[in-house]
């Protein structure tokens, strides 16, 4: 009997482990915890740091990919005519040229009336080499139009591998960007949804908040006037604007003229001080800059923030430490 007992409480024991061991991988287990919509925008700003340079980047490249196409319109204008030029001068130095070979100078006809018609080698090679000189000083001005057509063609050869080498480049920056953009996008929506993705205050009071009718006042209303419109990398409006694109739209309503970069744009005007910060100052951010904001007062800017959201009022502060300020005009 007691062989029997043991036995039983050596089969009791393993079904109670086994009930244990199912018993634990029964039990449901915590779920992730959803991701708080502070610990999201987190992740998306240390996204978006690294990202924005880029972006700023591909506007710089941009820029200059503009600046080089209105070159090359430049150049090929002032090209044509200059080929016409050419062409007609080089023709009438054939006609002189075939008209001295024919005729001579007034004095190789001279010559030839007191010596007679060149007929031995000699006397022909003589005849040409001065038909030659003749040729180059009446030509000198041709040459110098030829030699100024050569050169522009050059230029414009140079400008046309550089402006291919850059579209190329752009084209690359281009779609890199673009995923990384679609990939914060994605994150905000599934942290927010699609609705909600944009909610807060876009306008947190008067904007500007103290109206000066100069050219600074100017540019801070037209920032001011452009709140609620979405965030567009690489966009100067109508329908977006990144940070750089907004505030040259901006100065651009009080006649002031900005690179849509912020590395141009941190050098423009002059710096002042956070102790004297007036409507239409320019505020940037990053090491090396990457982010631009424009000053309405009280403390306060209108900034295009990131992908996802739009052009808003925010304090001075909100996007980091100030790197620079300045003031266009």
């Amino acid at each position: 009997m007691k062989r029997i007992g043991t036995r039983r409480a050596a089969i009791l024991r393993s079904l109670l482990g086994v009930i244990v061991a199912v018993g634990v991988l029964l039990v449901p287990t915590a779920a992730h915890a959803t991701p708080s919509p502070s610990s999201i925008e987190k992740q998306i700003d240390e996204q978006w740091n690294k990202l924005e340079p880029v972006i700023e980047q591909y506007n710089d490249v941009h820029n200059q990919l503009i600046k080089n196409r209105a070159q090359l319109n430049k150049i090929n204008k002032r090209l044509q005519p200059l080929q016409l030029e050419v062409d007609l001068a080089m023709s009438q130095v054939s006609g002189m040229a075939a008209d001295a070979y024919m005729q001579g100078s007034p004095g190789m006809m001279k010559a030839m009336l007191v010596s007679g018609s060149p007929t031995g080698l000699t006397e022909k090679l003589t005849f040409l080499d001065q038909i030659a000189s003749h040729q180059r000083r009446e030509v000198a001005g041709v040459a110098k139009l030829r030699d100024k057509y050569a050169k522009d063609k050059e230029a414009l050869v140079t400008l046309t591998d550089a402006v291919a080498a850059r579209d190329k480049d752009l084209a690359t920056r281009k779609k890199e960007i673009q995923k990384k953009v679609d990939s914060l996008q994605k994150l905000r929506t599934r942290a927010y949804g699609a609705a909600g993705a944009n909610d807060g205050p876009l306008r947190t009071g008067p904007c500007p908040v103290t109206y000066t009718n100069d050219k600074g006042g100017r540019a801070a209303q037209r920032a001011c006037d452009l709140i609620g419109v979405k965030y567009i990398f690489g966009a100067e409006g109508p329908n977006g604007y990144d940070c750089s694109g907004l505030t040259k739209v901006a100065w651009a309503a009080a006649g002031v003229h900005l690179e849509h970069f912020t590395g141009d744009q941190v050098h423009t005007g002059r710096p002042v001080s956070r102790d004297d910060l007036y409507p239409g100052d320019l505020l940037f951010y990053g090491r090396p800059v990457h982010h631009v904001g424009l000053y309405v007062g009280g403390g306060t800017m209108v900034h295009a923030p990131h992908t996802g959201d739009h052009v808003r009022m925010a304090k001075i502060d909100s996007p980091g430490a100030i790197t620079a300020i300045r003031r266009p005009g």
